[in-house]
């Protein structure tokens, strides 16, 4: 497969997660209700990989970096919500629920990543 074909397929990886991932934030919220405030961590998830891609200049190894960091992000808000937060409520999913929500989004991430560290490969 072409290197520019992966690039792009990278990319609608990556802008599908973080579009769903906000949706489901805003809509409803990931931990407990979308008032809950620990949900305000996953907008700096988003955060992450925007500031990530254009320190990057959009281009691919740069760009694998910073998805592997955006799903290293991902990973650590339930975790930090477990430890430090302590939200009152985590809605009716639960605790186990919403790690297997975020490693979903996560793992959406590390597609990307893995998808243009290929790309680098490649060119």
């Amino acid at each position: 497969m072409h290197s520019k074909k992966i690039i792009r397929i990278a990319f609608g990886v990556a802008l599908v997660a973080a579009f769903l991932l906000f949706w489901v934030n805003g809509a409803v919220g990931v931990i407990g209700s979308e008032n809950n405030d620990v949900n305000s961590l996953y907008y700096g998830v988003i955060a992450v990989g925007f500031i990530g891609a254009v320190i990057a200049r959009f281009k691919s190894r740069g760009m694998a970096r910073a998805m592997f960091l955006t799903a290293l992000f991902q990973l650590l808000v339930p975790v930090i919500a477990l430890f430090i937060w302590q939200p009152t409520s985590w809605g009716g999913a639960g605790v186990f629920g919403v790690f297997i929500l975020n490693a979903f989004f996560a793992i959406l991430f590390l597609s990307s990543a893995l998808l243009f560290r290929r790309a680098s490969v490649l060119i």
